[in-house]
C-alpha cells in the first residue's frame, strides 16, 4: 500500500514526510481493516512532524483524522459490518480500567495510545482498529 512515512523530525517547509509503498496492515483478533478514503491535516500532526510531539518510535504514519471504509474483520470485531463508512479518531486505545475511562474520560487515560502516533495513522491507504 502506499502511505506516507515520518521518518525524522523536521520543519514542515523541508518535506520530511516520505512517500513510501509498504506491506497492508494485517489486522489480529478484535480489529478491522479499514480502506481509508481521506485523512485531515490538523496542527497535532505539524507538532508531530516537527518535533513538538515525539512518537514513541519512528519511522510513523501520522494523520488521525480519518474517514473510511470497513473491508474486513476479525474474530471478535462485531461492531461494524464490512462496507461501513466509520470514521477514526486520536484515541486510538486505551486501558479501559483506570478511574478516567471508567468515567468516560478515556482521553486522560495514561495508557491511552494515539491514532498517528503511538500506532500509524491516516496518511495510508489502510488502516487497522480495534472494535
Amino acid at each position: 500500500m502506499k502511505a506516507i512515512v515520518l521518518e525524522k523530525h523536521a520543519p514542515v517547509e523541508t518535506k520530511p514526510l516520505k512517500l513510501t509503498e509498504l506491506p497492508q496492515p494485517l489486522p489480529q483478533e478484535n480489529q478491522m481493516l479499514v480502506k481509508i478514503k481521506c485523512c485531515g491535516l490538523c496542527h497535532t500532526d505539524i507538532d508531530e512532524i516537527e518535533g513538538r510531539l515525539k512518537p514513541p518510535k519512528l519511522p510513523v504514519i501520522p494523520g488521525h483524522q480519518i474517514v473510511g471504509t470497513v473491508e474486513k474483520l476479525t474474530a471478535g470485531a462485531k461492531k461494524f459490518e464490512i462496507g461501513d463508512r466509520v470514521g477514526i479518531t486520536w484515541l486510538n486505545s486505551c486501558c479501559e480500567t483506570c478511574n478516567f475511562c471508567k468515567s468516560g474520560r478515556e482521553n486522560l487515560c495514561q495508557n491511552a495510545k494515539w491514532t498517528g502516533l503511538d500506532v500509524n495513522g491516516g496518511y495510508a491507504e489502510y488502516d487497522w482498529q480495534t472494535k
